[in-house]
């Protein structure tokens, strides 16, 4: 149920505005098909973003050629391609749905240039038999516009390297593993290759529940999109779970017998189970088509089952048919009795042939921890289910119908529509899980649509409290986009899946009390199964609902009431244009917030590709009044140019790619704001090169030596070829500023068994450390910034004790003094740090990422004067605010995901209370 999330450093708020796809109005319809005349809330034609495919056609009834439904389908494509613009050389099928009805939906994945398309998926839905088969509609995301390479021309072990340099915090690094699924090409623009990763590591305070898919761009190497998953299972184990060992484990159980077991409450319930040759009994159900087995992990950390179950994994177990008690404390009875409710919803009320709909088996895990506690978390790994146990507060997490409904809804997903865990795709996902989970409850339990804690989720998992307190969401919470809806970055709850879930699955929540339940849930399915695909934003998962309306024969009256639920939460088109922002804009939809910005003396510099994601990644500058164009500073030379710095007069930058002399590599460049040549100011073909900064004729930055991954400044004064500047051997350097003859950095080093960290001042002129400002042992410090004279840092205590405080010190060494004293009733997580001569700006994140997290939690802008006092809120937008970047006085710039998407904006000084 939870999804922690880190780093929110990385790419796109939502997964539109990562791949460049618009999300807006959609364009005129395509040549070769006209919009409906007919009122009808279910559009005849929705034109596709970014491509010249039609994101949906209904209406259609037209005879298709014989043979099996895929044949049928691509020659329906083939002969209608100036309506479709789609090429059926490139599809790819991957399966048929066949509906109770008859009807056939066939999925196709798009490739190109026999590389797979990330997340194109077109469908073509079939009524009749033979040479009776008619189309009826089509849909989905087909890429028209693509002429990316396919052909990687970064060396294959550069690109794992940069793949693990996605987990930015080293602890999660240390041991991490990259797998390599091979090319991908990213849709948006004319497209572009990278190669996809799924990273992993041993750490189970960064990876307990979640795994790290990682997108490498293969022509320039730069961090194409990175987001989190739960716990993936590896490629090497895939079949363990869901397959071999579950199986074994039926086959050991010889025969179904009946038995009693305690649920979670203490009370005796009738369960199904398998009894062994032996004669003793487990919590193996082979009653039905699709065999329930539950695991007891008897404490086990959550680690050890991620990726397959331990070789020595055995099911709850019993001596005779009456099961102990320890059954019913570890949550396996409930566990096991509400994947038998959820099989029997999804098969006896919507057809469905189990979770992967081909009857495979069906396991949950119990009783998981973590650091030695119980995980108080649930989640579907990708194959199975894990639950982790009780605690005082806490009943076992599988003791919630709803939960488990919910989390073996996500399996569902993944066999159907696989919508993208990522902004508003991934709160689609977590949508349909929502209101499943609760469908299944209600339903299997009996209660009425009409009860109150119908709508809850979660509500029984406290052992305390009323049931409204303990609910971790509720579909009743009439939440819309305008009003609601929380722009947040990928790094955080996957740019807002958990966040914005509630908006959508509050729409379907409203459909199922207006329309008869089982109506309802028909209709539901039907959009999952049958017509959402992998990319859809919540606008394109409207029509989808609206066409499986269409589909099952809803009259004019219930599409209405469909229709009708969508307006009141906001779910139409154009709804991002009405978000209100306290903020003035600068640059709008930026195609990454990976890279930060920079501003000096009214003047800023920041990474983005042309409209639309075309084009490669360039440095374009403007002026914070806005009273130009912003213009592009870098050359358009194929290669990724971005992670920008500037001093007001001139700007410096980092470009990766594919150089003149044919190899990979990176350089640094420096050109005047108002055009001039570009000067290389160095160039490295085995070293990533960032951190990037100007003051006058200086330009610094960090080179990190991929051969022994250590990293180190360096400097370039007047023009001259750029020089090392020393560091004691097993020295590190990391968050470099450059101002006024003086440049600084957080030095590391490792003292025994412990970690030393100090922000450290150089003097260029001197050639000489000037002051060190060791932190104590159980300090991380980050953040280091130069400004007012003074030298800022962050420090934050690693063991949680108290929040994370802001120091400064003189640049010759002078006693270090609080700007902001860390705090223990309220512990800041202090993200970013920024400064003038006047204020100081900080980032700073409220709480943890949670399925309860709030608008509150995400990282919002504060300031405060640079000798200290009462901090104050930059801005109220109520989206996620990162990458701050202090101009002068108290006007400070930052990337802005409010309106689901990635704006560079400014304010001139602090709003004050929000």
């Amino acid at each position: 149920m939870h999804q922690r999330s880190r780093s929110p450093k990385l790419l796109g708020a939502a997964i539109a505005a990562v791949l460049g796809l618009g999300l807006g109005v959609p364009p005129a319809a395509a040549a070769g098909a006209a919009p409906a005349a007919d009122p009808d809330p279910v559009p005849g034609l929705v034109a596709g973003t970014d491509t010249a495919a039609p994101q949906l056609v209904t209406g259609l009834a037209e005879p298709a050629a014989g043979g099996t439904p895929a044949d049928a389908a691509r020659a329906h494509l083939a002969a209608h391609r100036d309506r479709y613009r789609v090429d059926p050389a490139q599809l790819v099928e991957t399966g048929t749905e066949r509906a109770a009805d008859g009807r056939r939906t066939v999925r196709f994945t798009q490739q190109y240039g026999g590389v797979p398309v990330f997340g194109a998926a077109y469908l073509v839905h079939l009524a009749g038999e033979g040479g009776g088969q008619r189309v009826e509609s089509i849909g989905g995301k087909y890429f028209t516009g693509l002429t990316a390479p396919t052909v990687s021309s970064v060396p294959d072990e550069v690109l794992r390297r940069l793949a693990l340099g996605a987990i930015e915090d080293p602890a999660g690094r240390e041991g991490a593993t990259a797998e390599d699924h091979g090319p991908v090409v990213l849709p948006g623009g004319t497209g572009r290759l990278a190669r996809h990763f799924t990273v992993r590591g041993t750490d189970p305070a960064v990876w307990a529940a979640t795994a790290r898919e990682v997108f490498v761009d293969a022509t320039t190497g730069r961090l194409a999109l990175a987001y989190d998953v739960r716990a993936p299972y590896r490629a090497a184990a895939a079949a363990a779970p869901g397959g071999a060992v579950a199986a074994a484990a039926a086959t050991a159980a010889v025969e179904p017998a009946t038995g009693t077991a305690p649920d979670t409450l203490g009370r005796s319930v009738p369960v199904n189970v398998g009894r062994l040759f032996d004669g003793s009994y487990q919590l193996t159900d082979l009653t039905r088509p699709a065999v329930i087995t539950t695991y007891d992990a008897a404490g086990r950390e959550v680690l050890d089952f991620n990726g397959g179950l331990p070789a020595d994994a055995r099911p709850a177990a019993s001596a005779g048919p009456d099961f102990p008690a320890s059954t019913g404390t570890s949550g396996a009875t409930d566990a096991h009795l509400n994947a038998a409710a959820v099989d029997d919803f999804y098969r006896t009320r919507l057809g469905r042939a189990g979770i992967d709909g081909d009857n495979g088996p069906i396991t949950s895990v119990v009783n998981v921890t973590s650091f030695g506690e119980p995980l108080q978390n649930a989640y579907w790994d990708g194959q199975k289910m894990i639950y982790g146990g009780g605690t005082g507060t806490y009943h076992p997490f599988s003791a919630a119908r709803d939960v488990a409904g919910h989390e073996m809804t996500h399996g569902v997903v993944k066999h159907t529509a696989q919508l993208v865990y990522l902004g508003q795709s991934g709160a689609l996902d977590e949508a349909v899980a929502d209101y499943f989970g609760n469908a299944v409850e209600v339903t299997s339990r009996g209660i009425p649509m009409t009860d109150p804690r119908a709508a809850l989720l979660g509500e029984d998992l406290c052992r305390a409290g009323t049931p409204e307190a303990c609910a971790v969401r509720r579909l009743d919470d009439g939440r819309t986009t305008v009003a609601d809806y929380t722009g947040a970055p990928a790094g955080v709850d996957n740019g807002g899946v958990h966040l914005n879930s509630t908006i959508f699955s509050g729409a379907l929540w409203d459909i199922r009390r207006a329309l008869d339940p089982l109506t309802a849930d028909r209709l539901v399915y039907r959009a999952l199964a049958e017509y959402l695909t992998p990319l859809d934003d919540f606008v394109d998962a409207r029509g989808a609902v609206l066409a499986a309306g269409r589909a099952l024969g809803l009259d004019r009256a219930q599409l209405r009431t469909v229709a009708g639920a969508f307006d009141a939460h906001g779910i139409k088109a154009g709804w991002q244009r009405r978000i209100g922002v306290d903020s003035r804009s600068l640059l709008r939809e930026l195609s990454t917030e990976s890279i930060a910005p920079d501003a000096a003396a009214g003047r800023w510099v920041a990474a983005t590709t042309e409209k639309g994601g075309r084009g490669s990644l360039g440095v374009y500058a403007g002026s914070v009044t806005g009273s130009a164009e912003p213009v592009r500073l870098s050359p358009d030379d194929g290669r990724s140019h971005g992670w920008p710095a500037t001093d007001g007069t001139t700007a410096a930058w980092a470009a990766m790619g594919q150089g003149a002399n044919g190899q990979w590599g990176m350089e640094v460049f420096a050109r005047p704001l108002d055009g001039g040549p570009t000067r290389s100011v160095h160039s490295a073909a085995n070293q990533y090169l960032g951190d990037v900064r100007i003051s006058g004729a200086d330009v610094a930055f960090l080179a990190n030596d991929f051969g022994t991954g250590r990293t180190w400044p360096q400097l370039s004064r007047g023009g001259a070829p750029v020089t090392a500047v020393p560091l004691p051997d097993g020295h590190a350097a990391a968050d470099l500023t450059l101002k006024d003859g003086l440049l600084a950095w957080t030095e590391s080093w490792q003292v025994g068994e412990r970690t030393v960290s100090a922000p450290t001042v150089y003097s260029i002129a001197e050639g000489r450390t000037l002051a060190q400002y060791p932190a104590p042992d159980t300090t991380r410090v980050s953040g280091t910034r130069l400004a007012g004279g003074r030298l800022l840092w962050v420090e934050t205590p690693t063991d949680q004790s108290r929040g994370s405080s802001i120091r400064s010190g003189a640049p010759d060494g002078s006693a270090a003094v609080d700007v902001l004293p860390g705090s223990t009733t309220a512990p800041r997580r202090i993200t970013a740090l920024t400064a003038t001569d006047r204020a100081v700006t900080f980032g700073y994140a409220g709480g943890r990422v949670s399925d309860t997290m709030k608008n509150t939690d995400l990282p919002k802008l504060w300031q405060l004067p640079l000798t200290g006092g009462t901090p104050e809120r930059v801005s109220c937008n109520r989206g996620g605010q990162y990458a701050p970047v202090a101009d002068r006085g108290t006007r400070v710039l930052w990337l802005d995901a409010t309106a689901g998407r990635t704006d560079l904006v400014v304010r001139e000084r602090a709003a004050g209370t929000c």
